[in-house]
């Protein structure tokens, strides 16, 4: 086996994650359309080949009940339910669940067979169909076929065909396993930022409790902190844990140690990508290790879960497959029937996640309005649900099909339609002009663009600069975006916006939004003018201003960066998992969806531009800031220059004069990674030659843009 660089030198930066935003994986093309092809589809006739497969059980894996629903509920909650609201990874998007290592987690032991079950459908409806989309709609027919009314589904979910290398999962070796480098303080309790599971390999927290055993109290904190992490409530949290619950079972037989095969990563080539082999004869069906049904109904959509749990009192047991769960005292309960032979029984069980749910005062109040309610149980399902398969596909516009409600939600980060005419070439023009003769500066200009820009995040298409939300809380306070440098910009960009719209007879208006990207545009164009370069930076309006009523405040906290490279920020506490402030930048870098290259030309040109945090001179190479010159580039590499540390963590250096020792400039880490790390090295060495400047400004506009207009999905 050849190793690695990355195993070579394990401190190496790691800028390989960024090669997957250049590289075209898709074999169907870097133009193909997902959101093309899923309107073709006849959704009915997708989801009754969906109902045919799933009352159609196989010898190879017969269903539970002989229904495959409950199978199905559970590919789709685990699919949608990695989703984590600090950096918007994971989720459904992607299809994910079918390449590593989510396909290997131990927590998705056989759902490899369920997306084998479902090969037929994709097969019919190749390229018009994503893994995505389908393995979310199965989970819905599923449901709606055990008598379940859902709230709707959306397409145009994308395919991922390779890993996304730049997720995060935590600092364990070994799956199943919880290591102290995962809590802030050492302890089980704070999670570091961006991880949203307490166990490597499972999706939220360990079924039997925290650690293994079964200590409710510690395992209710632990379900909420997690679903607090996926952006859940408690009210959605008991009504996903209860109404997921509702349905199936869970297996194990037997030891799965003893009598299960490896994962499908590690599995025989001849298995051809299916794993946990075992032998039913002898274990039975063997999945976590916990055996048995919530219910007696677990092929239907009823309240006996609530029931079971509120009315029942129970008992930690070890269960056949050597896992802590729950029976109930006392032999009154109904039995549900044998999974695989109807003529047999089975005793229903409790997780210890379930149990923790009766024992924690707050969300045992919202069990009992639920067992009360049964209407209300319903509705609170079917909105969470919703919610959990939806959450990382962004705005609303991004949800396709006929199926998709007619309600928006605040966590879809709506923002209203233009209900006006935008502004053309001849009031954009006089905008620049306006926006030239203020008295803002070009620092001003492009940190205001940046700041709203930037927030953007690739991975479940939130932030960006559509929506003004740089003018509402909480962006409006973020210790980032310097509160009151920003009023005061903020105040003349209004008084421009409004002095404008006034002037107008007519119903040409312009947003704010558009106006603080336009303003970062104009002061680009200037500053390339001085450095000698007729450059016109693209601009598309069409951008508005959403309210404040429109923002969830505690939702878009999660955005606020604790580093930004590109203006040379570093905050005072991470609380998160990585170790330098240059890995928090390829970490922001590839939300962004940047390559090497554009990450490279953004911090040399907004460093040349003097858009930096508070206007320090900090990576400021240049005597003449302001100006979009290659100077960052230039005297970064210089040799007539050394570099010393002036604090503890070797995150600020002064740059010396070898010859006089003189103090001629200040950086951070995230100055000096573009001269240390070899690839970054060699990719600045394309921007500091003498013959290089042209180019240099031209990849800039050309990445600056790019940033400006993620978020525009209405120009797909």
């Amino acid at each position: 086996m050849t190793w690695s660089n990355q195993e070579w030198w394990p401190d190496l930066l790691r800028l390989d994650v960024l090669d997957d935003n250049t590289a075209d994986t898709n074999p169907y093309g870097e133009d193909f359309d997902y959101a093309e092809e899923f309107e073709k589809l006849d959704l009915e006739e997708v989801k009754s080949n969906i109902e045919d497969v799933m009352t159609d059980s196989q010898d190879w894996w017969p269903a539970d009940y002989g229904h495959y629903g409950p199978f199905f509920i559970r590919m789709a909650w685990h699919s949608a339910g990695t989703y984590r609201t600090a950096d918007g990874r994971a989720g459904a998007a992607g299809g994910l669940q079918r390449l590593p290592p989510e396909s290997s987690w131990p927590d998705n032991v056989s759902l490899d067979k369920a997306r084998r079950l479902l090969q037929p459908v994709k097969k019919k409806y190749g390229k018009k169909l994503s893994w995505g989309d389908l393995i979310v709609l199965a989970g819905n027919v599923a449901l709606e076929s055990m008598g379940f009314e859902t709230y709707g589904f959306a397409g145009g979910r994308e395919d991922a065909f390779n890993s996304n290398e730049a997720v995060e999962w935590g600092p364990e070796t070994e799956w199943e396993t919880t290591s102290p480098e995962r809590f802030d303080d050492g302890e089980v309790g704070n999670l570091k930022d961006p991880l949203a599971n307490t166990v490597m390999g499972l999706i939220y927290v360990n079924p039997e409790g925290p650690y293994g055993e079964p200590d409710v109290e510690g395992s209710a904190a632990n379900i909420r902190e997690e679903f607090d992490r996926m952006a859940m409530d408690d009210e959605e949290t008991v009504a996903l844990i209860a109404g997921g619950h509702t349905f199936g079972k869970v297996h194990g037989a037997d030891d799965p140690e003893e009598h299960q095969g490896p994962e499908p990563e590690a599995a025989p080539i001849e298995q051809q990508g299916l794993g946990w082999d075992h032998d039913f004869d002898k274990a039975g069906m063997i999945s976590s290790g916990i055996e048995g049904p919530w219910n007696a109904t677990p092929t239907k959509w009823d309240a006996r879960y609530l029931d079971n749990l509120l009315d029942y009192d129970w008992t930690s047991v070890k269960g056949p497959g050597g896992a802590w769960q729950w029976r109930p005292v006392g032999d009154d309960i109904g039995d549900a029937p044998g999974a695989q032979d109807s003529s047999e029984t089975e005793q229903p069980m409790m997780l210890t996640t379930d149990v923790a749910l009766k024992y924690d005062d707050d969300y045992r109040e919202i069990l009992e309005r639920f067992q009360e309610n049964p209407d209300e149980f319903q509705e609170a399902f079917s909105r969470a649900w919703y919610k959990l398969i939806h959450r990382d596909m962004g705005p609303p516009e991004r949800f396709l099909g006929p199926e998709v409600p007619d309600e928006t939600f605040v966590w879809q980060d709506p923002v209203p339609d233009a209900a006006y005419e935008l502004v053309a070439n001849e009031e954009i023009a006089e905008l620049k002009e306006t926006l030239l003769a203020s008295d803002l500066s070009r620092s001003q200009l492009v940190k205001t663009a940046w700041a709203s820009a930037s927030t953007y995040r690739d991975s479940d298409k939130r932030g960006g600069a559509n929506g003004a939300h740089l003018r509402l809380e909480p962006q409006r306070s973020w210790e980032v975006n310097e509160p009151e440098e920003l009023e005061t910009v903020l105040d003349t960009l209004e008084a421009i916006q409004e002095e404008f719209n006034d002037s107008r007879s007519d119903d040409v208006r312009v947003s704010l939004a558009d106006l603080i990207v336009l303003g970062g545009n104009v002061a680009i164009e200037e500053a390339a003018a001085d450095a000698g370069y007729d450059v016109e930076v693209p601009f598309e309006p069409g951008r508005t201003d959403a309210t404040q009523a429109q923002t969830d405040v505690e939702s878009f906290e999660v955005l606020e960066p604790k580093v930004d490279t590109f203006r040379n920020y570093l905050g005072d506490e991470y609380d998160d998992i990585y170790d330098y402030p240059e890995e928090r930048m390829v970490d922001k870098a590839e939300l962004l969806n940047l390559s090497v290259p554009e990450m490279t030309v953004l911090v040399g040109g907004m460093r040349a531009l003097g858009a930096t945090y508070q206007d320090t001179d900090r990576g400021i190479f240049t005597d003449q800031p302001g100006t979009l010159s290659n100077d960052f580039f230039v005297n970064l590499l210089d040799m007539d220059y050394e570099w010393e540390p002036v604090d503890e963590n070797n995150e600020i250096f002064e740059v010396r004069d070898r010859d006089t020792g003189e103090v001629e400039w200040e950086a951070t880490r995230l100055d000096l990674i573009f001269g240390s790390n070899a690839r970054l090295r060699a990719t600045a060495d394309a921007y500091f030659a003498d013959d290089a400047e042209e180019q240099f400004v031209e990849d800039f506009v050309d990445a600056w843009s790019k940033v400006m207009q993620l978020d525009r999905f209405d120009l797909e």
